[in-house]
């Protein structure tokens, strides 16, 4: 049984860009009683096609997911990583896309029922993890800067330039190569830990810790409009789409006791 309650919210804004290309949204399993699915994608070229194309594969794949009566992280990592595959795959074969190689990011992340998160990203948006102010960690290169120089024998230098190169791009209908997915989990979620899946609209702007800050001392809603108020101030106008999603575990209220007073009377 959970020990705290769900606070969530989604939130974009266009920046400085002619088209809002970055897609997320929150989704509830319909066979799956108690999981919740945060999606994120930032179309990189091709418009929205791509991100587009995450949401819509994750949300028709996620309401044929059957739970057991036990949480099986396996099937839930597999679930993820079937949902890469899939955009990736429609994202190359569609004909209307001609040469434009639509591609996308993408962070996916499942609350289960046990007090457990797992997440799977491909590219360069992010998922954040926080303990009320402290931020324990974030995604990001660095396994798949490993994965180039170790599996690929690229140079240092040129692995960590992969964003540059098309042939050597992480994203999700990259017609050159399979995306590289990575997995995360996270056990005894509590009062107090939060999540921030977010592009790098969002990210490129702020250190870990002011986004920790602002995300404890306020609602989703109210961390949301602060952080994208400050990065249209940082981008002095040349802010790229910004998106977000925001999910903070609270503690539940507490329940209201009522006491009865009674008069006790002397036995006469």
């Amino acid at each position: 049984m959970s020990t705290y309650k769900i606070e969530a919210g989604t939130a974009q804004h266009i920046g400085s860009r002619p088209l809002q290309n970055d897609r997320v949204a929150l989704f509830t399993a319909q066979k799956a009683p108690g999981y919740v699915l945060a999606v994120l994608a930032d179309g990189i070229s091709g418009g929205a096609t791509g991100a587009e194309q995450v949401l819509h594969t994750a949300k028709q794949l996620f309401d044929d997911y059957r739970a057991s009566e036990t949480v099986h992280l396996g099937r839930l990592e597999e679930l993820l990583r079937e949902i890469a595959h899939d955009v990736h795959q429609i994202l190359v074969m569609d004909p209307r896309t001609g040469a434009s190689e639509p591609q996308s990011s993408m962070v996916l992340m499942v609350l289960t029922p046990e007090r457990q998160a797992v997440w799977a990203v491909v590219g360069d948006s992010r998922l954040y993890r926080f303990d009320n102010k402290e931020c324990l960690a974030r995604t990001g290169d660095a396994e798949y800067v490993a994965h180039l120089m170790e599996k690929e024998n690229l140079p240092e230098e040129a692995a960590r330039k992969h964003r540059q190169a098309k042939l050597l791009s992480n994203a999700l209908g990259n017609k050159h190569r399979e995306p590289f997915v990575t997995f995360g989990v996270q056990h005894d979620l509590k009062a107090g830990n939060s999540f921030l899946l977010c592009s790098d609209g969002l990210w490129s702007y702020f250190a870990d810790v002011e986004l920790a800050s602002a995300i404890a001392k306020k609602s989703p809603r109210e961390a949301a409009e602060l952080l994208i108020n400050k990065a249209r101030e940082r981008a002095q106008g040349k802010g790229d789409n910004c998106s977000m999603a925001i999910i903070k575990l609270v503690a539940p209220p507490k329940e209201k006791v009522n006491y009865t007073v009674q008069k006790l009377r002397k036995a006469v």
